[in-house]
């Protein structure tokens, strides 16, 4: 089991979220997404290693963007 924590810029409601965890969810591997609107936040959890690429991939078609 693997837990890393990213911060996603520009989501501002709740459909935001859910498209976040949406997408991050299609990523094979990943078992859970948790995402905190207020700071941006986003855990994701997974059954092994995750590339930051993939979740950058993810979060780009949600229409966000990894903060640096």
């Amino acid at each position: 089991m693997s837990t890393s924590t990213y911060t996603v810029t520009g989501m501002t409601c709740g459909h935001c979220v859910q498209a976040v965890q949406t997408e991050i969810g299609k990523i094979d591997g990943v078992t859970g997404v948790d995402v905190d609107l207020a700071s941006g936040r986003v855990v994701v959890e997974s059954g092994g290693d995750i590339a930051a690429s993939d979740i950058a991939a993810a979060v780009d078609e949600a229409g966000y963007e990894l903060a640096d």
